[in-house]
């Protein structure tokens, strides 16, 4: 099971210890789709729907999101985050969340990166919902990271 950081000699669960580990500074960048209708892209990106600015709400849950993923995601540690972008832009069949974020510390960002892309999405889907129920969310994906012991990786 060595292969398998989160797991002890027994296959329990476990956090893994940082404590040895030195600082340093991390990024990473992961990405949510919303599929929706034409229309429903439309208003979103007019500012015009029954429930108001959606783009200000997603990019506020996204960023609420990347500060809570402790709490979300149990053998996370919580981390001390430098800063959290959120980008929200259409694609041809709806909306594309891009979230980076970054950080000094002892373990990497990427599950921040993608709890904000995700709580951005689900956000988004809850202020469309009214007028476009059939909207699908994902993939929600890991686009990039950097820093720490095993480097920079780039999905291709």
């Amino acid at each position: 099971m060595a292969e398998l950081t989160h797991l002890d000699d027994q296959g329990q669960p476990r956090m893994v210890d940082v404590g040895d580990k030195q600082a340093s500074a991390r990024r990473a960048v992961a990405e949510a789709h919303v599929s929706m209708s034409r229309d429903t892209r439309q208003r979103l990106f007019d500012s015009s729907l029954p429930k108001g600015d959606a783009l200000s709400v997603v990019r506020i849950a996204a960023i609420q999101g990347a500060k809570r993923t402790s709490e979300l995601v149990p053998l996370c540690h919580p981390l001390p985050l430098d800063s959290v972008d959120v980008t929200i832009e259409p694609s041809e069949d709806g909306a594309r969340i891009e979230v980076a974020a970054a950080v000094t510390a002892k373990t990497g960002v990427e599950m921040e990166a993608m709890t904000a892309a995700a709580v951005g999405a689900i956000t988004l889907y809850d202020m469309i919902k009214g007028i476009d129920r059939g909207a699908e969310i994902g993939p929600i994906r890991l686009l990039e990271k950097t820093g720490g012991k095993s480097g920079t990786w780039t999905r291709e």
